[in-house]
């Protein structure tokens, strides 16, 4: 089973000459707290709620004026869609990212993979093996 059917395909995704206020009016009206940046279908960074606390409003920068590109997580650490859950889980184990972009063979972003999906899908798992168990 490959990662894609554990991923969402609803990306939310900006370019890095968007304005970061235009990327906080977004995230605000879809309720996400990060947007992957991307340049044509290439994820080239992401931007999250903290990188815009901590490296716009700390800084005193104008979100307006400030683009995503200045400010955003350049380089995302992506899976290939072609990863079980356990390759995936084993590739991101040591890092301190909750959110990966998903990419196909050629670099496309086809998905996002959070670990909070990962540990609903856990969730449900055990409630459903305590039914079984529970009769």
């Amino acid at each position: 089973m490959g990662l894609l059917e554990f991923a969402r395909p609803d990306v939310v995704t900006v370019p890095p000459s968007a304005s970061v206020a235009d990327a906080a009016r977004l995230m605000a009206d879809i309720n996400v707290g990060s947007v992957v940046v991307v340049e044509g279908l290439r994820p080239v960074g992401v931007l999250t709620d903290r990188d815009i606390t901590v490296r716009v409003v700390a800084e005193g920068l104008d979100p307006e004026a400030t683009p995503v590109r200045r400010v955003m997580t350049p380089d995302p650490v992506t899976l290939g869609e072609e990863l079980s859950l356990f390759e995936a889980l084993e590739e991101v184990k040591d890092k301190a990212i909750r959110r990966f972009p998903v990419v196909d063979p050629e670099g496309r972003l086809v998905g996002i993979f959070t670990l909070d999906d990962v540990l609903h899908l856990l969730g449900l798992e055990m409630a459903a093996v305590a039914r079984i168990i529970g009769g």
